[in-house]
């Protein structure tokens, strides 16, 4: 299963910015990887092993701000539908090659 945590902390003072970056490197350090910015995930062999990453996390979350974790299964994890960039446009004509004598 993958174990997902989103968050929105504040960050306003110098303090709150500490304790969001803490946040974060904690959550690298628990084996989480950034999807987007305030979206980590990690993946869980186990339920039992979910539950103790859920407990890493909420033992390191600041007292400020929100964060939710979503357990979603391998399947689950495999029909998420990713797009990674804007649609291509054509690129607009060149100039005409001027020749000089």
């Amino acid at each position: 299963m993958w174990l997902f945590v989103l968050f929105d902390l504040p960050v306003e003072t110098k303090k709150e910015r500490k304790a969001a970056s803490d946040f974060r490197k904690a959550l690298m350090k628990d084996g989480f990887g950034m999807l987007q910015f305030s979206v980590y995930c990690r993946h869980c062999a186990s339920d039992e092993s979910a539950q103790v990453h859920i407990k890493r996390t909420k033992a390191v979350t600041p007292e400020k701000g929100q964060v939710s974790i979503i357990k979603i299964t391998d399947r689950q994890y495999g029909d998420i539908i990713n797009i990674w960039g804007a649609k291509d446009k054509p690129l607009p004509a060149g100039p005409t090659q001027i020749e000089m004598f």
